[in-house]
């Protein structure tokens, strides 16, 4: 019997009470699968390009932190698992305005691949260009990852503490995004994921 999908109402519950939350199985596993399938062909065909781009007015924001491939979800290129995430997310906007009220907008959202021994340095995801990134959204694709794997998510959880998180496949991870600063530490083999940003045009969430 397929797991249960992770509740909205847990995530609300954990972004209200500490500001991060880590929900397992937050898509079918199915759509999961089609989503790595398709990042890993997206990858295969040269699609994706050196994060350290970046976009618009960051584009120089990143440079020389962060050693990720990723492509931008954008109309008209999108596949039909990327709506079924995407429909995910607006469910959770909407639950998150409601709850919390962050009034949430656009998302913007790409797909990242880290190769093996890659990073991305300590950093923070709040910018004050093109509305404010509101909270930060991270979705992983990768079956079967372990600890030697390397590759984990550390939230800095203050100056002295932090939190490891594995990019398992179905994990999506959540948090406001002015308040923690992370990384990703160096991995094995590749890596996967769905990484974006809830929006807001008003001021910055508390």
């Amino acid at each position: 019997m397929p797991p249960s999908l992770a509740s909205l109402d847990s995530i609300m519950n954990d972004l209200s009470c500490r500001g991060w939350s880590v929900a397992a199985h937050f898509l079918p596993q199915d759509i999961v699968g089609h989503l790595a399938g398709e990042t890993l062909q997206a990858m295969q065909d040269n699609k994706l390009q050196p994060g350290n781009g970046g976009q618009g007015a960051e584009r120089s924001a990143d440079t020389g932190i962060r050693e990720d491939f990723i492509l931008w979800l954008e109309e008209p290129a999108l596949t039909a698992a990327q709506r079924c995430y995407l429909e995910r997310l607006e469910q959770l906007r909407l639950a998150a305005n409601s709850a919390l009220h962050l009034d949430l907008s656009e998302f913007e959202g790409h797909l990242a691949v880290y190769p093996p021994g890659a990073f991305y340095h300590k950093h923070i995801d709040h910018f004050h260009i093109h509305g404010q990134r509101v909270l930060t959204c991270i979705f992983y694709l990768n079956a079967d990852w372990d600890e030697a794997d390397g590759g984990q998510l550390r939230l800095y959880l203050d100056d002295e503490r932090y939190f490891d998180i594995l990019p398992q496949a179905g994990t999506l991870v959540t948090f406001l995004s002015d308040r923690f600063w992370h990384e990703v530490l160096p991995m094995k083999r590749d890596r996967m994921s769905i990484t974006g940003w809830f929006k807001s045009h008003g001021p910055a969430a508390a």
